[in-house]
């Protein structure tokens, strides 16, 4: 009995350590400066940036959020659908960031301090080895998340639902998704002082890669030179080519030297050090909130024409995850009308390529006017702005409720409610969502949406 009580208490100060270093991490956050331009990174920003009283306290939760619709209502389900955390770059980009800061050593002529301290201080600390991996503040992402949904839905997000296994966790093959799973339950973990125990997680690619096994999709989009014309043609535009003269005078180097993809390197080394490192870094400092404002819609129209509405098969390739949805939601109706429900929470983690398409087929985000490389001026207030709607660790968060006037269902993007788009009502009844939904509902179907008919294999050009 000694020994147990003795371990308890070791568990105990240990988790209560844990929280301290949290809490500490978070402070650190405040203290540190961020970049002018923090908000304009989209796929590459900080979830911080989204919810900026994380910043104060990486645990704080907005309780009043959280309440159920009314009194009488219970949750009984929750899924969440999470991008994986914080990464390193990938291979490719590492070696345009190489040839861009070699460029800088070797040719610039700029006498701006912060150009200097490039030269003279900044050393490239990047490897092709690190290829996307996950980074420990990318862990943090997930610890952390983890811990506040725990606090927003705690009779669902239970450690007895956790000890029992009614808490399934699915993931992409990807290492960084993976090891994101591992953080979010070890953040659960710490949360209810459990040590040393180790839960699975089930590798599901076909729900969380859909985009690789839908065959029109790379047929038509993903291997398709025309399907991104949009971005070629905003490379090339003014506005762009404003930003490479900028940088070229800024830099005293030739603007031949200036190329799209270099402008772009420099961006990803100022986004990288901020999420990676927290650290407002020199290269930051090249460019103004014009030049970002530019850059952020340059990657915001790739994912627009790649994983949103740019496509028709863009959306359709995530039927598979949006009819596991509504089958799980389905599935807990059913079991609790007879009795327990079987699976409280489910947790899936893929990539931002996971959770835009998903968003795009329900109709978050649409704005009435697409996206083209000639619109960038009319676009600032668009609505498709990734920056906002898929950081790291990015989420959907689906939560079934009994009330005592039928079955509701709340959707929160990022730990923000939000309106089903159509559904013009908070927390609306689960069958006026599938109403909404029906057409999707009794269609969608991925084999045949990603079918490759034979017109298309001889002609993959949009």
């Amino acid at each position: 009995m000694r020994l147990t009580r003795g371990l308890l208490k070791r568990n105990l100060v240990l988790s209560a350590l844990g929280i301290i270093m949290f809490r500490f991490s978070s402070a650190y956050f405040q203290k540190s400066t961020i970049p002018a331009i923090a908000n304009y990174f989209g796929t590459k920003g900080r979830y911080e940036e989204v919810n900026p009283y994380l910043i104060d306290d990486i645990l704080s939760v907005n309780k009043s959020l959280s309440k159920p619709p009314s009194p009488d209502c219970r949750a009984i389900h929750l899924t969440a659908i999470i991008r994986h955390g914080t990464r390193y770059p990938t291979t490719k980009n590492i070696k345009r960031m190489k040839r861009f800061y070699s460029l800088i050593v070797n040719e610039s002529k700029g006498t701006y301090a912060w150009l200097r301290d490039i030269k003279n201080n900044w050393e490239m600390w990047y490897t092709e080895d690190m290829d996307g991996k996950l980074v420990e503040k990318g862990r943090d992402d997930h610890r952390h998340l983890a811990m506040r949904l725990a606090t927003s839905f705690p009779t669902l997000i239970s450690v007895d639902n956790f000890q029992g296994n009614r808490i399934k966790f699915i993931t992409s093959s990807k290492h960084r998704c993976v090891d994101s799973v591992e953080a979010f339950q070890e953040g659960l973990q710490r949360r209810w002082h459990i040590q040393d125990t180790r839960y699975s997680q089930e590798i599901n690619d076909s729900l969380m890669r859909f985009f690789d096994k839908c065959k029109k999709f790379i047929e038509n989009v993903d291997n398709n030179k025309t399907a991104l014309l949009e971005v070629d043609l905003f490379k090339s535009s003014d506005e762009m080519k404003n930003v490479q003269r900028r940088i070229a005078e800024r830099l005293q180097i030739s603007l031949s030297d200036i190329t799209p993809d270099m402008v772009e390197a420099a961006f990803f080394l100022c986004s990288y050090e901020f999420a990676i490192k927290t650290v407002n870094s020199p290269w930051c400092n090249m460019f103004e909130k014009t030049d970002a404002q530019v850059l952020e819609y340059k990657n915001d129209l790739k994912q627009y024409w790649k994983r949103g509405y740019g496509h028709d098969i863009n959306r359709k390739s995530s039927c598979s995850l949006f009819h596991d949805l509504f089958r799980r939601l389905d599935q807990t109706a059913y079991d609790y009308r007879f009795g327990q429900v079987a699976e409280a929470v489910t947790v899936q983690v893929g990539h931002a390529e996971t959770l835009l398409p998903l968003l795009s087929l329900m109709g978050f985000f649409h704005d009435e006017t697409p996206l083209t490389a000639a619109n960038f001026h009319a676009q600032h207030g668009r609505t498709f702005r990734t920056s906002q709607i898929v950081p790291y660790a990015a989420n959907l968060v689906f939560v079934l409720y009994d009330c005592n006037k039928g079955l509701r269902l709340r959707f929160l993007l990022n730990e923000k409610p939000m309106t089903f788009p159509g559904i013009n009502q908070p927390d609306p009844l689960y069958r006026t969502v599938r109403d909404h939904y029906s057409d999707l509902l009794h269609g969608c179907d991925f084999e045949k949406e990603c079918e490759l008919r034979k017109a298309n294999r001889r002609n993959s050009e949009l």
